[in-house]
């Protein structure tokens, strides 16, 4: 499993990696955790608001600040 943070370097976008590695760390899931801030990289997953959550390249969340509990959630699904 592929999981990436998209985001420019904000707090929410920092937040969002950190709840995600630790999501990944308390879930002992086989997942390799990116964190994406490259502009024109963002810009391929056509998304308007940052921080956006990507599993497996599907953009599961946009412009949100996830908590530990909803980030497990998305991962497990």
């Amino acid at each position: 499993m592929e999981i990436k943070v998209l985001g420019t370097g904000c707090s929410s976008c920092k937040a969002l990696y950190e709840n995600t590695k630790q999501a990944i760390s308390e879930l002992d899931c086989d997942a390799t955790l990116i964190k994406e801030e490259n502009l024109l990289k963002i810009m391929e997953y056509n998304i308007l608001n940052l921080p956006a959550l990507a599993i497996d390249g599907k953009v599961v969340s946009a412009g949100k600040r996830l908590s530990l509990a909803e980030i497990k959630e998305l991962i497990t699904k």
